[in-house]
């Protein structure tokens, strides 16, 4: 017998009179009672988790209803006083960037801006990677092919820049024969090529363009007026000069995704109630200098 071993009728009632082995048996029982309830409180834990693991896309495009709402928007960040960056600056600046933000806040929507060049942003809108595109774009039918527009937040036209000194360019009739700077994929470029007998440089930014007329390597600049205005305002260059005939009047829109009809009501709803309250003013008055 091992030391310790309690053998024996006596032994067992005495255990039994004493309520030894009852206290015992209780114990065992509240053991595994709290053994269960720890297992299930396991399980709903991890059942809780796996649940939130499964929550779908909080884009606007995906139609969730997490309350993390987020409104994706894609801009080329070089179209100043539209969009741009400021040295030391970690928030995009310009108009269109303070514009949509308002429009978000207006939605109940956190708005998160993806620097993409401006020819990339209707195929990264079509791949669903963005919700809305706001970069300065013009309204028109060709694009309208691929992507629907929000009611017009801007109206733009082009304008021409060329150097202080030059005396043959008065007006855009007079540019064929010379060489012209415009951004890729723009209506800027599309205009300029039909006044014909134009040779026509497209390259990625308006800064870009604008250094090629400094160097003498294109005649002129064919932009947006603001763009251009901003330009040779912002910088104080006194070697070029801004000729005032507009070659189009163009209207800026939000683009969006052609089946996205719910999304395109709630930015237009958020524009409007915008204009009503006096913020669009604000926005507009802080970048333009002066009431719309």
């Amino acid at each position: 017998m091992r030391p310790g071993y309690v053998s024996g009728p006596h032994s067992l009632k005495e255990s039994i009179n004493s309520g030894k082995l009852w206290k015992s048996v209780e114990r065992e029982g509240l053991f595994m009672n709290l053994k269960k309830l720890f297992v299930l409180l396991a399980a709903c834990v991890f059942a809780t988790f796996a649940l939130a693991g499964c929550g779908g896309s909080n884009s606007a495009s995906s139609g969730s209803g997490s309350s993390a709402k987020v409104l994706k928007v894609g801009s080329s960040i070089d179209f100043a006083p539209f969009e741009f960056q400021d040295e030391g600056q970690k928030d995009y600046q310009g108009f269109d960037m303070d514009l949509i933000r308002a429009i978000g806040k207006e939605m109940g929507y956190e708005v998160e801006v993806q620097n993409i060049g401006f020819d990339g942003l209707i195929p990264a809108l079509q791949a669903k990677n963005i919700d809305v595109i706001i970069s300065g774009m013009t309204i028109n039918d060709e694009r309208k092919e691929n992507v629907s527009f929000s009611d017009p937040y801007y109206q733009s036209g082009l304008t021409m820049v060329v150097r202080s000194d030059e005396q043959a360019i008065k007006s855009f009739q007079d540019l064929k024969g010379h060489k012209v700077a415009v951004q890729i994929g723009t209506t800027s470029a599309e205009a300029v090529k039909k006044l014909g007998g134009v040779e026509v440089k497209e390259l990625n930014t308006p800064a870009d363009c604008f250094m090629e007329l400094k160097g003498h390597g294109v005649d002129a600049v064919v932009n947006d007026r603001p763009v251009n205005d901003y330009y040779i305002t912002k910088s104080g260059e006194t070697g070029v000069k801004a000729l005032e005939e507009k070659l189009t009047a163009e209207d800026y829109g939000i683009a969006l995704a052609k089946d996205n009809t719910e999304l395109q009501s709630k930015i237009n709803e958020a524009l409007k109630k915008l204009k009503e309250n006096g913020e669009y003013d604000k926005i507009y008055a802080k970048w333009f200098g002066g009431q719309k």
